[in-house]
């Protein structure tokens, strides 16, 4: 149990996170002329350098840190927790209103012209969601998650890698019909949900 919770957060967070995000419709793209187990031994080899570069620095860090500063940390993580989720309710401003919106717009016009290059598929993919992932939301829970269970390495890096492949093997099975069915602004709703449940039942457990 001691290792089993901070795989199940991780895997959680990962997966509805990655719902709808702009990695996964690339990968939904590549699904169109490659086979499903090279996308998604690209998707897992890719998530294990970014996140499990986020989270053994973020569990580095935190080694270093004295038993009181143990205390801020959990702070920290359950607050980025709640503050992701928080964001990601206010509304949307347009590309020319803001600057970090375009840094986005560039990562992502990077990605698409990178994926028409005639390379390893795997490759492409694994370089895709390192790239993609970088600074981006699941990226920072990684590295939180990092701090706050730095004795867990293996498991917090097991369960973002299997959170990816879960939530991109639905996407690339299911992704035309959950998009039939499913608005856009509901998957978001959803993660933004689960990434503020969690930070709270965090506090929760730090009061109790």
């Amino acid at each position: 149990m001691e290792y089993l919770y901070p795989f199940l957060i991780t895997f959680t967070l990962v997966f509805f996170a990655e719902l709808g995000d702009k990695t996964q419709l690339l990968v939904l793209s590549f699904s169109t002329k490659n086979r499903i187990k090279n996308i998604l031994i690209g998707v897992a080899l890719g998530t294990f350098f970014s996140h499990g570069f986020a989270i053994l620095f973020g569990s580095q860090v935190a080694c270093f840190s004295s038993d009181g500063f143990q205390f801020y940390l959990k702070i920290f993580t359950y607050a980025s927790f709640v503050l992701f989720g928080v964001v990601g309710f206010l509304p949307k401003r347009s590309l020319d209103d803001s600057s970090n919106s375009a840094m986005t717009s560039s990562k992502s016009s990077f990605l698409q012209k990178f994926a028409h290059l005639k390379l390893n598929c795997i490759f492409m993919v694994a370089l895709c969601i390192l790239v993609g992932e970088l600074g981006d939301k699941t990226f920072l829970a990684s590295l939180s998650l990092g701090l706050q269970y730095p004795n867990s390495k293996l498991p917090l890096i097991l369960g973002s890698v299997c959170g990816m492949v879960f939530s991109n093997l639905i996407a690339i099975f299911c992704g035309r019909l959950i998009g039939k069915r499913l608005k856009q602004s509901f998957i978001e709703l959803l993660s933004n949900i689960t990434f503020v449940v969690f930070g709270l039942l965090g506090f929760l457990h730090i009061i109790f």
